[in-house]
């Protein structure tokens, strides 16, 4: 099943390319597509884990729309950057 998530912070192919690693790694994803201009995530995987799945990409920085605010928005964006500096190394 195809669960989609409008995230922040999504600004390079980097930030796709981590989001992209460490969700397939999670069980239960059989494949998983990033749209940075949308800031969407798509995910194949298990309609029963959308929590685990929105979970994870919050822990990496990328936080689903509207769902952090003041200093935990904050400390996201910076989590992001981080995220998306590895992710360009990767490539």
């Amino acid at each position: 099943m195809s669960i989609d998530i409008l995230v922040e912070n999504i600004k390079c192919g980097g930030c796709a390319n981590t989001i992209q690693t460490r969700l397939k790694a999670l069980e239960g994803v059989c494949d998983v597509t990033v749209n940075v201009e949308e800031g969407k995530v798509s995910i194949d995987g298990e309609a029963a884990n959308r929590d685990l799945y929105i979970n994870a990409v919050a822990n990496m920085g990328y936080p689903e729309i509207d769902s952090v605010e003041g200093l935990d928005s904050v400390g996201a964006k910076a989590r992001s950057f981080v995220s998306c500096a590895i992710g360009r190394m990767k490539n």
